[in-house]
C-alpha cells in the first residue's frame, strides 16, 4: 500500500469503524478513526444530518474527513424511527420496537446509509454516497454480533439470518453501510489517484 492512501472517519462508534475499515481495505485504503464531538442535528433527512456533521468536523479538524449516518425505516410504523434511529435505540432499544410491532404482520423495513465526505478546502462541495438494504423485522431478537437494531433486522438476501447473526464479513456483503462505503471507496481511490498525478 502506498503511503498516504488513508481516509479519516469521524465517529465515536467502534463497530462502524471496524466495518468501514474492512470495506475500505478492499480498495487499498487505510482508515483512521477520529473520535470528535460533532452536532447531530435533528432532521427528517439522513443527507442533511450527514452533510452537517461532515462540514462541522472538517472545519474543526482542518482535515479531509468522512462521516456516516444511518437509519432503520419500518413500513408499519410509517418510516419510524428513520433518521432518529440512534436516539430511539438509546431510549426504546430493540425491545421497544418489537413491542410497537407485536400486533402487526407487516414486517417490511429497510436500512439506509449516507456517507458524507468533506474536503479540508472549506469551499469544496460535500460528496454524498448512499446505500440501502431491504429486509424485515423479525419477531424476537436473534444473534449477539453487530450493534443497534441488528438483532431484529433480517435482510432479504435469503440467508435466514439477522445482521446480528452474521460475521463481519457476511454483514459486509449485504449491509447498507457497506454499499455506501464501497461507493465512497471507489470514488476516493479515483480522487487520490488524480491528486498524485
Amino acid at each position: 500500500m502506498r503511503k498516504g492512501k488513508i481516509a479519516f472517519f469521524v465517529t465515536g462508534n467502534v463497530h462502524k469503524f471496524h466495518e468501514a475499515r474492512a470495506v475500505l481495505r478492499e480498495f487499498g485504503i487505510s482508515t483512521a478513526m477520529l473520535n470528535l464531538d460533532t452536532t447531530e442535528i435533528q432532521a427528517d433527512d439522513l443527507d442533511a444530518i450527514a452533510r452537517f456533521s461532515a462540514l462541522e468536523a472538517s472545519k474543526k479538524t482542518a482535515m479531509s474527513i468522512f462521516v456516516e449516518d444511518a437509519g432503520l425505516f419500518i413500513d408499519a410504523l410509517k418510516g419510524f424511527p428513520g433518521p432518529y434511529s440512534s436516539y430511539i435505540y438509546q431510549t426504546l432499544d430493540t425491545k421497544g420496537i418489537l413491542k410497537l410491532m407485536r400486533d402487526t404482520t407487516r414486517r417490511n423495513a429497510y436500512f439506509s446509509s449516507a456517507v458524507a465526505f468533506s474536503d479540508s478546502d472549506k469551499d469544496s462541495e460535500i460528496k454524498l454516497f448512499h446505500g440501502r438494504v431491504n429486509g424485515k423485522i423479525v419477531h424476537k431478537e436473534q444473534g449477539i454480533c453487530g450493534f443497534g437494531f441488528d438483532p431484529i433486522f433480517e435482510p432479504l438476501a435469503k440467508t435466514g439470518k439477522t445482521f446480528a447473526q452474521m460475521t463481519q464479513d457476511e454483514k459486509s456483503r449485504y449491509s447498507h453501510r457497506a454499499e455506501a462505503l464501497r461507493k465512497f471507496g471507489a470514488w476516493y481511490i479515483k480522487r487520490y489517484t488524480r491528486s498524485r498525478l
